[in-house]
């Protein structure tokens, strides 16, 4: 598949890679703010009762399920983080549209970023804290967003069709 855009051609292997670079290095990015500036616990309010910058670390997978298995249940998680990213490789080079292949690319970008903080950290960086009254959302990541963002694409993708 090829895109014309202002002369330029760009194939599919351009937007997935640079999609999957650009959201790893902004979740790099963010997570590396959030560590040199804030202590881990540490919380900022941004819009009181709404929105806050947080320093929290999770050593389970999404909303800190399988947090308590402890070194075992991080290279579980590596591993199968690992295989998901081989699998969404997959899934970028056999995709029938453009934004199936970007909403591959945002997945496999968070996955990436959030693979990194386990392998390096033993645990994710999580930050963005968003509550209402008594109801409070987990924290999460840039990683956690694009993934989260890339399924809602990928499911329109597949339901449109």
């Amino acid at each position: 598949m090829q895109r014309v855009c202002g002369g330029l051609i760009l194939k599919r292997n351009h937007i997935a890679w640079f999609t999957i670079v650009t959201v790893f290095l902004l979740d790099r990015l963010t997570k590396f703010a959030i560590t040199s500036y804030l202590d881990v616990g540490a919380v900022v309010p941004v819009v009181p009762g709404l929105f806050n910058i947080v320093h929290t670390r999770n050593t389970g997978a999404a909303f800190g399920l399988f947090s308590s298995g402890g070194s075992f249940s991080t290279m579980l998680l590596a591993l199968v983080s690992a295989i998901t990213v081989v699998v969404l490789l997959y899934f970028i080079r056999e995709a029938k549209t453009g934004l199936q292949v970007f909403a591959f690319s945002l997945i496999t970008g968070g996955a990436l970023g959030n693979l990194f903080d386990r392998v390096v950290l033993g645990e994710v960086v999580d930050f963005l804290d968003f509550h209402a009254g008594s109801y409070h959302w987990p924290a999460f990541n840039v990683a956690d967003s694009a993934i989260t963002t890339g399924v809602l694409i990928a499911f329109f993708t597949f339901y449109r069709r």
